[in-house]
């Protein structure tokens, strides 16, 4: 599975709503540890034991709206969502955290 960007508010509450368990990027296109760290997401999504989780992202300049009603507040912030509620996240570019976050997530399908 690839990597899906979010691109209204709308797509977001159906993404998030949709009683799968969703892994959400919120970057921004100016911040150097968000493209640092966008391989590794991708790669994540691309494994066949993670198929269970939804990967997508947000930008957070094209999208304040979802970025405030999520609270960002640093890029980039990795956010899991189950049936609506966000269940766990983690903000900063390091790969095996951003692992055991996908990890953990995989328990919730």
């Amino acid at each position: 599975m690839s990597v899906k960007a979010i691109a209204s508010y709308a797509e977001f509450q159906e993404i998030i709503n949709s009683g799968k368990v969703v892994a959400i990027d919120f970057w921004a296109t100016w911040c150097g540890p968000c493209r640092a760290i966008s391989p590794v997401f991708e790669k994540l999504a691309e494994k066949p034991e993670h198929g269970g989780v939804g990967f997508y992202k947000v930008d957070v300049d094209s999208q304040p709206d979802i970025a405030q009603e999520v609270g960002i507040r640093a890029m980039p912030t990795f956010v899991i969502f189950k049936d609506g509620n966000k269940v766990n996240e983690l903000v900063g570019a390091s790969p095996p955290q951003l692992e055991q976050l996908v990890l953990a997530a995989n328990s919730l399908v």
